[in-house]
């Protein structure tokens, strides 16, 4: 019997191989919070009956159903790979890193059709019994990750489900020896691709990736249920610097609009050899939106950057991930 508040609360993952099919989880997630749920649409019947003072209850019908929501969790050294394969598009096998332990998966951006995913929530009933919600046909519509001085790396995901299937069983949930990447194992470099360098006075880094789909493919002979969402629009990747005004580096990029390759990385503990736990995300081109310094009392002038990144030709934005992770 689980304990009956959110602290027995669970949640399970699983790539679908065929979009809305269940999949039963086998690698369970920490979460902070999460609000995936139902959502449904309803017609009432409004036909006139003689000294009917009310519609009839019998008359309400279900015309579609979906799921949406979000999950907030902290990025770990283990676990992640599902969720940024579903964000990133690339079918990911991780490639062991010489002899040892360490594996590598790289999540290039790409199309992610075809990438949905098995969400099963465990809801604790107040008497310890745990509810099963599980949502099929996942897609994740964006990912933002965000971290600052004294905190933890986080990433929200925002979900587009099919449907919820409340009879299934509850996957028995386990998890690894887990910890996660902070702001002590942050860095960030900037400069020509390949050769960034570190930048110095940075607070808080923002980096969100959106995916577009088109979530309202609603068909007849579909049951009330959507078809599997198309992307119908650019990848759009932006973010902001929190920084301390301590060089002209990034406001001289600001009035010139040029460009610079963005790599925010999170170095852990070692692995093998020279092979360390890491998130990194690098952006080949970025360009700063907003941001020029401004004084407005007798502090340390602190000016955010706005920044969007685009494409440069050749490089594509990628998230690389090491850790002991050997399949995702």
């Amino acid at each position: 019997m689980a304990i009956g508040s959110g602290l027995g609360a669970q949640l399970g993952i699983a790539a679908e191989t065929t979009y809305g099919t269940f999949v039963a989880p086998a690698k369970f997630i920490e979460f902070t919070k999460e609000s995936l749920a139902l959502k449904k649409t309803t017609a009432q019947s409004a036909g006139i009956a003689a000294g009917r003072l009310m519609a009839l209850s019998s008359r309400r019908v279900v015309t579609r159903r979906e799921v949406s929501g979000s999950l907030d969790l902290e990025v770990t050294n283990k676990g992640m790979g599902l969720l940024l394969q579903a964000l990133m598009g690339t079918t990911v096998t991780p490639v062991q890193q010489g002899a040892g332990p360490a594996y590598l998966q790289t999540h290039t951006l790409a199309s992610v059709a075809g990438k949905s995913l098995t969400i099963q929530k465990g809801v604790p009933l107040t008497t310890g019994t745990v509810v099963d919600k599980t949502f099929v046909g996942c897609k994740v519509i964006s990912g933002e990750f965000a971290c600052g001085v004294g905190e933890m790396l986080t990433g929200t995901f925002e979900i587009d489900g099919k449907d919820v299937d409340e009879g299934q069983t509850l996957a028995a949930a386990s998890y690894a020896n887990m910890s996660p990447f902070h702001f002590g194992q942050m860095a960030l470099k900037a400069g020509t691709f390949g050769t960034e360098t570190a930048l110095d006075g940075i607070r808080k880094v923002s980096v969100k990736i959106e995916r577009p789909q088109d979530v309202e493919r609603f068909y007849a002979n579909q049951s009330a249920l959507k078809a599997e969402p198309i992307e119908n629009d650019q990848v759009k990747v932006t973010g902001n610097l929190e920084t301390d005004y301590v060089s002209t580096i990034l406001d001289d990029l600001h009035t010139s609009d040029g460009s610079t390759s963005l790599v925010w990385e999170f170095v852990g503990a070692n692995i093998a050899t020279s092979y360390d736990e890491t998130f990194r995300i690098t952006l080949p081109a970025v360009k700063l939106d907003e941001g020029p310094p401004v004084v407005d009392g007798f502090g340390v002038v602190k000016p955010t950057f706005n920044f969007t990144a685009l494409y440069d030709g050749t490089n594509r934005v990628k998230i690389e991930y090491i850790s002991t992770d050997a399949t995702l």
